[in-house]
């Protein structure tokens, strides 16, 4: 999946401190700023917004939530939103507060320290209902396993690195946090679906839709985004997908429409 030049277009300013770069999400609608060295956003916290079907006034938790890319664009979608993102690395979060603050939104997003599965202290307080819960939480885990090579970087080897318990930890917990009939959305590596089914099944979620991102026409996918419903009694739902890249590589017409344009994937 290609980097963050698709989706990130660098702008470096006499504003920005030297160790990162200042651009922009959806085509413009939202400032963003990450490191310069490490991890750089992709294309998939902002496919990932886009599939999460929350409306305005929802309170919403991100598992991971790096920079703040997914709460941005899900914010610039839907409009009054709140929402809360967990990530491990202090810096990151002070990064993500910053880029909330950029974009106004500072009283209606916040970025809290925690590594899933643990959860930060206050977190209930946080959320909209008595029993300290949100509408709707959504994730883009670590990928890699304990058996990939990890990067030398600090940064990105904490953003790629999957708990030694894979993805299962992550998905109990964020369902744990989310209210009956409120919904906990993934994006993960086509190959991880086998893996994610019976973690959701077993967090007690239904209801399933398998979303298939194709790179180019014909091509496997190896990205899919995933959406369980809390307590959901619907039966698995495969759906058509999205192909990404046309043949000679341009993005696809309703590809650009969500990445650019900040429409929602309709299903």
């Amino acid at each position: 999946m290609s980097g963050a030049g698709e989706t990130v277009n660098p702008m470096p300013s006499s504003n920005t401190p030297p160790e990162t770069t200042q651009g922009t999400l959806l085509d413009g609608r939202v400032i963003y700023r990450q490191f310069r060295q490490g991890y750089r956003t992709g294309i998939e916290p902002v496919l990932l917004a886009a599939f999460v079907p929350a409306r305005e006034g929802d309170y919403v938790l991100e598992g991971g939530c790096g920079a703040g890319a997914g709460l941005l664009c899900l914010n610039a979608r839907v409009g009054g939103l709140h929402g809360i993102g967990l990530e491990a690395d202090p810096a990151t979060v002070t990064l993500a507060r910053d880029n909330f603050a950029l974009n106004d939104v500072a009283g209606l997003l916040d970025a809290l320290p925690a590594r899933l599965p643990a959860l930060p202290d206050g977190l209930r307080a946080r959320a909209p209902m008595p029993n300290g819960r949100f509408h709707h939480s959504f994730a883009n885990p670590p990928w890699h396993h304990a058996d990939f090579t990890p990067s030398p970087e600090s940064r990105r080897r904490l953003a790629l690195s999957a708990p030694v318990e894979g993805w299962t930890s992550w998905i109990a917990t964020l369902a744990r946090w989310t209210v009956p009939g409120g919904t906990l959305s993934l994006a993960l590596p086509a190959t991880a679906t086998e893996e994610a089914l019976p973690a959701l099944g077993a967090a007690g979620c239904g209801s399933v839709v398998l979303f298939p991102l194709w790179p180019k026409p014909g091509v496997a996918a190896r990205l899919v985004l995933l959406r369980a419903t809390i307590g959901g009694r619907g039966a698995f739902r495969l759906a058509a997908g999205l192909v990404l890249h046309e043949t000679e590589g341009r993005f696809t017409a309703e590809a650009q429409a969500i990445l650019r344009d900040g429409r929602s994937i309709m299903l």
